[in-house]
């Protein structure tokens, strides 16, 4: 019988960890809805102005280009990892500190590398092998452009003073609730259109092209950020929906097959029972 009381024991935790599960997948399902709609509204806005922004970048020649612009001899690289605060979503966090290592270790190898990273999961890593300067985890309490902006501004100003020569966000990208793309993006500096791409178009500027992207480059560059960690948000929620979902899934089957060992066992100790006081009573009539 003490087996049998810790089968029991094992099918309410079980149940316990199902219901839990249950209601991580639902809140999630609830949050995944918002930020989808978010991100689904703001990436035609997000490619056009980045297509017009490469554009006329490319349409600049020689010095006249913008400060954004310039390509110096990369010697100092930052690499911005977009991960979450929490974990329970699968390897969503993990594909983003893979792909960070794997930029470190082997695209910018012999390169002087650090991080920022945007989320607590990314700095908790990511510290322990490199330098991450900074750790903006408290921005998902206000994911708002205004919040974001200030940290695109002050990664142009990383830029602008030669304190890096480049700059890679790392993010996942918002596919479905069941996939997401891990991009590696160059934020800075900015990548022109290539080849026959630029004569697609045909724009009127006024007052004049280069007067256009300086003030057009910060608003791009500021929106190109916001669009990531919108992007890796929505991801976010959608991987922790999934991996709430085969968890509770795997929680029921678990309890099923406990709850048969169970009813095995009970049995098995009944019948047992019956042979026992079957014997007993052939004992007492010999």
């Amino acid at each position: 019988m003490a087996n049998l009381k810790e089968i029991r024991n094992r099918i309410a935790s079980v149940s316990s960890t199902m219901q839990i599960t249950s209601a991580m997948k639902m809140v999630s399902a609830a949050k995944l809805k918002k930020a989808q709609d978010a991100i689904t509204a703001m990436r035609p806005y997000s490619d056009k102005l980045t297509e017009l922004l490469q554009s006329l970048s490319a349409s600049l020649e020689g010095d006249a280009g913008s400060v954004y612009a310039q390509n110096r001899e990369v010697n100092k690289v930052l690499v911005v990892a977009i991960t979450s605060n929490r974990g329970l979503c699968g390897a969503f966090n993990t594909n983003i500190i893979k792909q960070s290592m794997l930029l470190a270790n082997q695209t910018y190898a012999g390169k002087q590398v650090e991080f920022m990273a945007i989320g607590k999961k990314a700095n908790d890593i990511l510290k322990k092998k490199y330098t991450v300067i900074e750790n903006h985890s408290s921005v998902y309490e206000d994911l708002t452009f205004d919040a974001i902006s200030a940290i695109a501004e002050e990664l142009m100003a990383l830029f602008t003073n030669g304190t890096y020569d480049k700059i890679e966000i790392v993010y996942n990208k918002f596919k479905n609730a069941a996939t997401q793309i891990v991009m590696t993006e160059q934020f800075l500096p900015i990548v022109p259109m290539e080849g026959e791409a630029n004569n697609n178009t045909d724009y009127v500027y006024e007052p004049s092209k280069l007067e256009i992207v300086e003030q057009l480059i910060p608003k791009s560059l500021k929106t190109q950020l916001y669009k990531g960690i919108r992007d890796s948000f929505a991801s976010e929620h959608g991987a922790r929906m999934t991996a709430m979902h085969k968890a509770t899934d795997n929680a029921t089957e678990l309890r099923n097959q406990l709850k048969l060992t169970y009813n095995k066992a009970r049995q098995a100790a009944i019948t047992n029972e019956i042979l026992e006081i079957v014997g007993g009573a052939e004992a007492l009539n010999n």
